[in-house]
């Protein structure tokens, strides 16, 4: 389970970035963004390794 919010996490940070990089989508980018970082910071915090 912890290696499937890791992935989801992963790849919610390149929808930002091939959404920041291709275009300008508003508010949905940076909520992908900041749903990815609040993944990792789970992961970080319950004391598994995020990497």
């Amino acid at each position: 389970m912890g290696n499937l919010l890791y992935i989801v996490a992963v790849i919610l940070v390149i929808g930002w970035l091939i959404g920041f990089v291709g275009y300008n989508a508003g508010g949905l980018i940076h909520l992908l963004l900041v749903i990815a970082v609040i993944v990792v910071l789970l992961r970080v915090i319950s004391g598994k390794s995020a990497v």
